[in-house]
């Protein structure tokens, strides 16, 4: 059984901004405590984030249109699971509307709790950086190891 999470938040910021700091190696490591290695606007291209000098996870651009959507593959290399991202960045007025999708998760394995966990943060994140230029310490207060088994 697979399962989805979905999130939406509405940025005060411009299509194009939010698509570089979901791309940009710079904004990134500001959210990410890592650079993820990839071409975001080559469909086909690899990408990794490598953690403590490890690939801990890596997956391809399956889709990529700029700024409007990325689709990515999420292969968790721990469980050597494979789930899918989905970026959709839409304008609303003055505001973009951040929808982040992460489907096929296997429902109660690691990885989804990880992602229930770190996608609010990280998107969180996102936010706070664009509007303030300030980011947020993410991982705060955060072992991934202890608390996914919390989700």
């Amino acid at each position: 059984m697979t399962t989805e999470f979905v999130y939406a938040t509405y940025i005060k910021s411009t299509p194009a901004k939010v698509w570089e700091a979901i791309t940009s190696q710079e904004f990134q490591r500001q959210y990410w405590g890592d650079g993820i290695s990839a071409d975001w606007n080559k469909k086909g291209s690899k990408w990794h984030k490598e953690t403590s000098g490890a690939c801990s996870i890596h997956g391809e651009v399956l889709e990529s249109n700029p700024p409007k959507r990325l689709v990515i593959t999420w292969v968790d290399a721990a469980e050597n699971s494979t789930s899918k991202v989905t970026y959709e960045i839409e304008a609303i007025e003055d505001l973009v509307c951040l929808n982040v999708v992460h489907s096929g998760l296997e429902a109660g394995s690691n990885t989804a709790g990880k992602v229930a966990i770190g996608w609010p943060r990280v998107i969180s994140c996102i936010k706070t950086l664009l509007e303030t230029g300030k980011p947020l310490n993410t991982w705060a207060g955060l072992d991934m190891n202890h608390d996914k088994d919390a989700a």
